[in-house]
C-alpha cells in the first residue's frame, strides 16, 4: 500500500509516543506537525519546547506553533493532505481544518467515549476513582470529542496508577490500536460508528484550585485527586496563610479529626472524613519541596494544627 501525507497535531508526551510511532509506520508519510507554542517554564520562565516539537525536530520534519488555529491555513498544496491525526493537541481545531483533509482528521482520545468527553478524561477517571479506562480513535466532527468511533482498546487502572503513570500506560496502548486501525480505515475498511450520546459525560478544563483539599472528604477521595492532579495543578492545603502544596501523600489509618495535623516518628498525618492520610513530601508557598522529615524540623508548629 503506497504511503498516505499526514498532518499530526499534537503537544504533550501522550503525543510525542503517538508521533514517534508513526513515524515508524509504512502507511504514513508525516509531513508537517503542529504543535503549541514554547511555553515559560519554572521560576526563571525559559521558554520550553514541547516534547512533540523536541521529537519533530530530532527528525528534521516541517513544524508550525500557531497561537491558535481561528485564521490558519494548511497547506494544503505543498503537503496534499490525505489525513489528520490529532493526539493531546490542547487547542481548539475549527470545523474547516477538521474537515480539509481528504480521508479527515482522526483523534487518540483517552477515554472510552461517550464517557468523559473533553479536556481532562485521564485526570477525571483517577479522581472518580474508576477501575478501567482506555482509548478510543474517533473521527472527529465539530463537537467536543462527539465524532463517530473506529476502534476502542481497555485499560485496567491500578489502585495507585498517577496521572503520569496512566498517561504513559494509554500512550502505549493508543498507539497500538491507531496502528491497528490506520490500514483498515485508509482502504475503507473501517467504518466509523457513531456514539451512544444518551451515555455521554463530560469533564472539564483543569485549574490550580480543583486540587483544593476538602478535609471533610473521605481519605480515599482526596488520595484520588492527588492521583488525578499530579503533578499539576496538584494538590494543595492552607496552612498560615500560605498555600502548601502535597507533593507525595498516600492513605493511612490513623483516626484523627478532620484536618487534624499529628506528627510521630518523622512522619505528619492528616486526618479526613474517614481515615487519614500520610504527607511523605510538601512544598510550602515560597519554599522548595521538602521530606516530612524535613519539614517538621523547619516547621515543629505543624503539629496537632487545623488545616481548613
Amino acid at each position: 500500500m503506497q504511503k498516505i501525507s499526514i498532518i499530526f497535531f499534537g503537544t504533550h508526551n501522550f503525543a510525542a509516543t503517538i508521533l514517534e510511532g508513526l513515524l515508524k509506520s509504512p502507511f504514513v508519510s508525516v509531513d508537517l506537525v503542529i504543535t503549541q507554542p514554547d511555553r515559560p517554564v519554572g521560576r526563571e520562565q525559559k521558554l520550553q519546547p514541547s516534547p512533540v516539537k523536541i521529537l519533530a525536530q530530532k527528525h528534521n520534519l516541517p513544524i508550525d506553533q500557531p497561537q491558535n488555529l481561528k485564521n490558519y491555513e494548511l497547506r494544503v498544496t505543498s503537503y496534499g493532505l490525505h489525513l489528520a491525526i490529532v493526539a493531546q493537541y490542547g487547542l481548539l481545531i475549527p470545523e474547516n481544518i477538521i474537515n480539509a483533509p481528504k480521508l479527515g482528521t482522526l483523534n487518540i482520545h483517552t477515554s472510552l467515549l461517550p464517557k468523559y468527553r473533553g479536556a481532562s478524561p485521564i485526570q477525571s477517571a483517577l479522581i472518580n476513582g474508576e477501575k478501567k479506562t482506555g482509548v478510543t480513535i474517533m473521527k472527529m466532527d465539530k463537537g467536543l470529542d462527539t465524532g463517530p468511533i473506529l476502534l476502542q482498546k481497555t485499560l485496567k487502572i491500578s489502585p495507585d496508577d498517577t496521572y503520569t503513570i496512566l498517561d504513559e500506560k494509554l500512550a502505549k496502548i493508543g498507539l497500538q490500536a491507531l496502528t491497528e486501525a490506520l490500514p483498515k480505515y485508509i482502504q475503507g475498511k473501517l467504518k466509523p460508528k457513531p456514539q451512544k450520546n444518551a451515555k455521554a459525560t463530560a469533564c472539564k478544563q483543569l485549574t490550580r484550585e480543583d486540587g483544593k483539599i476538602d478535609w471533610n472528604k473521605p481519605a480515599q477521595e482526596i488520595y484520588n485527586l492527588y492521583r488525578g492532579l499530579t503533578p499539576w495543578p496538584g494538590v494543595w492545603t492552607q496552612w498560615e496563610n500560605k498555600r502548601l502544596k502535597l507533593l507525595r501523600i498516600q492513605p493511612a489509618n490513623r483516626k484523627l479529626g478532620s484536618g487534624q495535623v499529628a506528627v510521630e516518628n518523622d512522619k505528619i498525618f492528616i486526618g479526613c472524613d474517614k481515615k487519614s492520610i500520610e504527607v511523605l513530601e510538601l512544598q510550602l508557598e515560597g519554599k522548595k519541596a521538602t521530606t516530612a522529615k524535613m519539614f517538621i524540623n523547619g516547621h515543629q508548629n505543624i503539629d496537632d494544627t487545623m488545616l481548613k
